[in-house]
């Protein structure tokens, strides 16, 4: 168990050196193949490593948006589906591939010539029965483009008519339209007949040459389909993706219902249940389902996907469909169904490295996450933990406790041993550990609230609740409850000044940090250039004052194709990104690389420029005094996101906020410091509304929302309102059960 403050140094010490050698080690099974074209991997900047390991990784590293990708295509559990459909479903369509909806249905025939003695002519035909829908090639959306956002039909082509990002009126796109022949380019759209608007618009590929050059000419809307609408809609560029929420309206597939699957697969069906109704049930339903099938001709390959399933449930991701897109699993939802693969394997004297498994789980489903983990260890593996959670620290056979601080006061082993030693040490893990829970004695009196009424979004049972106004609101329950569809999609919707900050990927390049998304980076910038008598676009790493070699990056990206991407460090200007020459200037002894290495806290007091120095007090208020101000965005936890746009909404005027599971990431004395924040925020008359498990931050809430009982179908409802104090004795919730249990200790002293 590895353990300490927020930023002390723990993944630092586990996932940059154990790990790091550990997969360096496999790696080096590969150099002969990649050697002379790939980067070689550093090793880990420590003296010596022994005994290790193969190590598997399980951070929190959110899943990616492949469109084609859900819950069953990761966790194998939809391919076992698709054998056991393809063996009993009746009616009897094909294999495995008829039940998928990557594989489309394939039909063709012809003369083919056999080489056998003096070879002959044959004709033959062919057939593969795939499961794709043939309307939304498997995506199971439809898309609707608006086509009055494409063009302005007063203009021609050659006055600028096609309003698309990137057709200019002089641009080589423009002119594949202007100059195919098809119709007049100074011609105003409103006046094309039938056949010009239906070229202009849809026309199928064709040939063309325009100016000596031979061209594929297709209508605008395709084209728009294959260049915007064939990608993730939240990895397009931002004025791209402006344009596309605009200009196109999503919707469920009509032939498929968004199924993704055609009409055979549909119709296949075991039991009265087909596949697609099987993805669709709720995994703890699918479960049980699974194990009430007497199918002796593959009972092996139900009990092997019946225990994948049960995994899930065991995992508290009970309340999940085998067809919810990965791409929208939090960060702790990915994390645990990466375990499943993981649960089931017969590795032993294997590494198990988790970062932070408890993120987004209520108690209840902590106690049976440390399940789990004793699992993997009798076993015979080593499991590695960074957590905050003292009861998952609890549980651990070993200590190692990074400290004091954060930061540049942290990195140290201030502690190794057993949790009862690690009580009595005197670190700040050790003083928190067992630090009494306090319900707050005199909660705030609301003075108004925002009535949600009869909400009904995803799991949502018809839910009515008033939500108080100037107090501090913690809405609670199991993962699954309904927590996220009441705040997070009713809320807004019946008030829609109501300000969400959550923990969402901050939307930006390779060079963002937290200087440029704060807007500090300007006025350091116009530091540097008065002291120096230089202009301050030399001091930004995407203009004059950047590394040719890198282009202001600090790493050379190389794009292997077939691999992923290598990241190297550039050998010009060492990973710095400025030019010799812009390192030579400095304000008050530091130059511009110096300045962005240093942590929050440190900035504090170097800067003494007011707009720099605001915004850093609230990074340091959030609990973000160790992030250095040139960290790249990127590499921040989902709980340092929300609270860098935490400090930046401090300045706004937002009278409600909304914070999804703030404590992520948060050692339990930051959480002291967070709750003493969000008070102060109350106190100057907000209204902050937290989406959180934590127990500490429910026992000082004025006013708690618990939903419930279960996750799911079993969830959606409202349980208990009222202050904590009532919660603890509210035998209905288990958020209840378990902060009366926390509070027991004081009870019997």
């Amino acid at each position: 168990m590895f353990t300490g403050v927020s930023g002390s140094g723990k993944s630092s010490l586990v996932f940059s050196t154990v790990a790091a050698e550990s997969q360096r080690l496999i790696n080096e099974t590969y150099s002969a193949f990649v050697q002379g074209f790939m980067p070689t991997l550093a090793r880990p900047d420590v003296d010596s490593l022994e005994g290790l390991t193969t190590a598997i990784i399980l951070d929190q590293e959110r899943m990616g948006a492949n469109a084609r990708s859900t819950v069953g295509t990761v966790t194998d559990a939809n391919a076992m589906l698709r054998v056991a459909f393809g063996r009993v479903g009746r009616p009897h369509i094909g294999g495995p591939q008829a039940f998928s909806f990557n594989v489309p249905s394939v039909r063709g025939g012809g003369a083919i010539t056999i080489e056998r003695g003096a070879g002959k002519t044959e004709s033959r035909s062919f057939s593969v029965a795939g499961g794709m829908c043939p309307r939304c090639e498997g995506m199971g959306s439809a898309t609707a483009i608006d086509l009055t956002q494409l063009y302005d039909e007063r203009k021609s082509l050659s006055e600028g008519a096609i309003t698309v990002p990137g057709y200019t009126a002089d641009g080589w796109s423009t002119r594949m339209f202007s100059e195919s022949g098809f119709f007049d380019p100074d011609k105003p759209i409103r006046d094309y007949n039938k056949t010009e608007l239906h070229d202009f618009l849809h026309k199928e590929p064709v040939r063309v040459r325009i100016n000596g050059i031979n061209l594929t000419y297709e209508g605008l809307v395709p084209r728009i389909q294959k260049s915007f609408l064939s990608k993730d809609v939240d990895a397009l560029r931002p004025h791209i993706r402006a344009f596309v929420e605009r200009a196109v309206t999503f919707s469920s597939c009509p032939d498929c219902g968004g199924t993704r699957l055609n009409e055979a697969a549909r119709s296949s069906k075991i039991r009265g249940v087909s596949i697609a109704d099987a993805c669709a049930m709720q995994i703890s339903d699918l479960a049980q389902w699974v194990r009430d099938l007497d199918e002796p001709s593959v009972a092996p390959l139900l009990a092997a996907l019946g225990d994948s399933l049960d995994s899930f449930v065991e995992m508290g991701l009970g309340y999940l469909s085998l067809d919810r897109p990965s791409g929208t699993l939090s960060g702790g939802e990915a994390q645990r169904t990466r375990m499943i693969r993981h649960l089931g394997s017969s590795l032993t004297d294997v590494t198990y490295v988790f970062d932070e498994p408890t993120i987004g789980l209520h108690a209840h489903d902590v106690e049976r996450m440390n399940a789990l983990l004793r699992r993997l260890r009798d076993k015979g593996n080593t499991v590695l933990v960074v957590e905050h959670d003292p009861e998952v620290i609890r549980i651990a056979d070993h200590v190692v406790d990074m400290g004091p601080g954060a930061g540049p006061h942290g990195g140290s082993v201030v502690f190794e041993g057993t949790v009862d030693r690690l009580a009595a040490s005197g670190t700040a893990t050790g003083r928190h550990l067992d630090n009494p829970l306090v319900l707050k004695p005199g909660p705030r009196v609301p003075r108004g609230s925002i009535p949600i009424r009869n909400a009904r979004l995803h799991n949502l049972r018809d839910v009515s609740v008033d939500v108080p106004l100037g107090v501090l609101v913690a809405v609670t329950g199991v993962a699954g409850s309904g927590k996220s569809s009441l705040i997070h999609g009713c809320l807004p919707r019946t008030d829609p000044s109501v300000t969400v900050i959550d923990q969402s990927a901050i939307r930006g390049s390779r060079r963002s940090n937290p200087a440029t998304y704060t807007g500090i980076l300007d006025p350091i910038r116009t530091a540097f250039a008065k002291a120096n008598g230089v202009k301050p676009a030399l001091f930004s790493a995407n203009s004059e004052g950047a590394c040719p070699a890198c282009n202001g990056l600090g790493m050379i990206y190389t794009d292997l194709g077939f691999m992923a991407t290598i990241a190297s460090v550039c050998e010009v200007c060492e990973g710095r990104r400025f030019t010799d020459e812009v390192l030579g200037y400095r304000l008050r002894g530091r130059n511009i690389v110096e300045v962005l290495a240093m942590p929050v806290e440190e900035a504090r007091d170097f800067f003494l420029e007011r707009p720099v120095r605001v915004m850093l007090d609230r990074l340091a208020d959030v609990g973000l005094g160790y992030l250095s101000l040139g960290q790249t965005l990127d590499t921040l936890s989902g709980g340092e996101r929300q609270r860098l746009k935490l400090a930046i909404e401090m300045s706004s005027t937002t009278e409600v906020c909304v914070l999804d599971e703030p404590t992520t990431g948060l050692h339990m004395q930051d959480v002291d410091n967070l709750i003493g924040l969000l008070d102060r925020l109350v106190d100057a008359g907000r209204t902050v509304i937290v989406i959180e498990h934590n127990l500490d931050v429910i026992a000082r809430a004025d006013w708690v929302i618990d939903l419930g009982p279960g996750g799911g179908h079993d969830g959606g409802r409202v349980i208990f309102e009222g202050p904590p104090a009532e919660l603890v004795r509210s035998d209905g919730s288990l958020t209840g059960q378990y902060l009366r249990r926390r509070l027991e200790p004081i009870a019997a002293g």
